[in-house]
């Protein structure tokens, strides 16, 4: 939390990455059940949230071409929280700030929409609990309910409502290299055949040889497609390990790759200098260096 009064709060947004992506298959409803283990991160958007006399909704998002209506999921995250709590004594200013890249496989919408639930349960004082809140975030989409909790990170399954809290990455540095164009979440669903899943592959069996620090880190069932269409993707983890990343995996739908580098003597070693110098060689190339929450 950034800021607090009795009508407004400003309230960080953290992006994640996925440590592994695992499809089980598509539902009736037209989700896809998942096995996802999710790491928060210090790289956040900020989420500024107002009380107005005036019914109804007023998003503005900052240097940014984000819709500013019901198209967007913060919006909508905002309705459905009023309908929920019966609000009917004025409505929300909400005020988005984006440093987390739109469209990166990162959270980023998912992240700000569930930051607004919680922001706005504790600014009207409506008292739901992790477990309500939770019910609210999971139509918003299968991200959104690990952004409603407190937990660094979590193994995720179903819909991303069921959720394991698992120990989060801890002395080490995330590298974020994003290729500088979007891809859409469900372009990529769509484009994925459930006949390529490894049906007798388990969470477990990918923790084999890995550092310390990663004891739940997989493989992402999604990197197949993205990279299919995006080899560009696959240039950026090979960059990512060749500069002593010890872990290199695309993120959710992608195209967002992520390396995680063991600190030295408590710090940020010298191999992530090394590897942000390579990356932003590359052209069109964004680099965030990150610690996890």
């Amino acid at each position: 939390m950034l800021e607090n009064s009795a009508t407004s709060l400003v309230l960080r947004a953290p992006a994640k990455v996925n440590l592994s992506l695992r499809i089980l298959g598509r539902r009736s409803d037209g989700y896809h059940d998942l096995d996802t283990v999710m790491q928060k991160l210090d790289l956040c958007d900020v989420v500024t949230l107002r009380l107005t006399d005036e019914s109804g909704i007023i998003l503005r998002c900052l240097d940014s071409d984000l819709p500013e209506d019901r198209s967007n999921i913060v919006w909508r995250a905002a309705e459905a929280f009023l309908a929920a709590c019966e609000w009917q004594k004025g409505g929300v200013d909400i005020t988005l700030e984006k440093n987390i890249p739109v469209a990166a496989g990162l959270g980023g919408g998912s992240s700000d929409a569930g930051t607004v639930l919680v922001g706005l349960n504790r600014l009207l004082g409506a008292g739901f609990s992790i477990e309500e809140l939770t019910a609210i975030a999971g139509p918003l989409g299968a991200d959104v309910p690990f952004f409603v909790t407190d937990y660094g990170a979590v193994r995720a399954e179903g819909i991303g409502d069921r959720m394991i809290v698992v120990q989060s990455l801890k002395d080490c540095t995330v590298v974020l290299a994003n290729p500088g164009f979007s891809v859409s979440t469900r372009w990529v669903y769509e484009k994925y055949a459930l006949t390529m899943i490894d049906k007798d592959s388990k969470l477990c069996d990918c923790q084999k040889n890995l550092n310390h620090v990663l004891p739940y880190a997989g493989n992402n069932d999604l990197e197949r497609v993205t990279i299919s269409f995006y080899p560009e993707i696959e240039v950026l983890k090979q960059k990512l390990l060749n500069a002593g990343a010890s872990f290199v995996l695309m993120s959710g739908s992608g195209p967002t790759v992520f390396g995680v580098f063991p600190d030295e003597n408590g710090g940020v070693s010298a191999l992530v200098r090394q590897a942000v110098q390579v990356l932003q060689q590359q052209n069109n190339v964004k680099v965030f260096v990150t610690q996890p929450v």
